[in-house]
């Protein structure tokens, strides 16, 4: 592990579960990290909340203030370089993100997905899982390419779905796996066992 802790900056638009997870792990020495910035497109979400309790620093931003994408993902990059950030964590951003962010931290930008990724990419892919009768659903951490949930993958966990579930106990048990499963793989990136060589991603035991 490098002697200078990581430093990560965590993106998130809700209620802040995965950030929770996050820090919870990193304050009980887990993480093999620092989340030293949130990132927030709701300056009203509740995530910022749980930020200020951990005493992580927020960048909070409207996206309507600004003319386009571009120029407020330019501001986030100046932002990240100002904290040295090593990592950026997707859990919960519901923006679309284009180059602008992409390349730079391309191969040091990771998301996770409520899904057995390539199925049920995109928004409410609980419900897709659902209403498409698969038997297992589970979570997808992944790195961002800029597409849609369709970066390499590094790791998954299948979640079973039972026949009297609904969205709402299904989601339960799947945000369950997420937040066991991304501190997890953080944890492997900062250890320095993640390669990335084209789509195939190889994490070393």
């Amino acid at each position: 592990m490098p002697a200078t802790p990581l430093r990560i900056a965590v993106f998130a638009s809700g209620s802040g579960s995965n950030f929770q997870a996050l820090a919870e792990a990193a304050g009980r020495g887990a993480l093999g990290a620092e989340i030293a910035l949130l990132v927030t497109d709701k300056p009203d979400a509740p995530v910022v909340e749980r930020a200020q309790r951990f005493g992580i620093d927020v960048f909070a931003f409207r996206a309507k203030a600004y003319p386009s994408r571009e120029a407020y993902e330019a501001e986030i990059v100046a932002k990240l370089r100002e904290a040295d950030i090593g990592l950026i964590v997707l859990a919960g951003y519901m923006r679309l993100i284009t180059d602008v962010l992409v390349a730079p931290y391309y191969g040091r930008m990771i998301n996770i997905h409520p899904a057995l990724l390539p199925a049920f990419p995109g928004v409410r892919a609980i419900r897709q899982a659902l209403e498409y009768g698969v038997k297992l659903t589970g979570a997808t951490v992944h790195f961002v390419d800029g597409g849609m949930d369709s970066g390499p993958i590094i790791a998954q966990r299948a979640v079973e779905i039972r026949g009297d579930d609904t969205e709402e106990t299904l989601a339960e048990r799947v945000h369950a796996v997420e937040h066991a499963l991304l501190p997890e793989a953080v944890r492997w990136i900062a250890e320095g066992r993640v390669a990335l060589n084209g789509r195939i991603v190889t994490v070393r035991r």
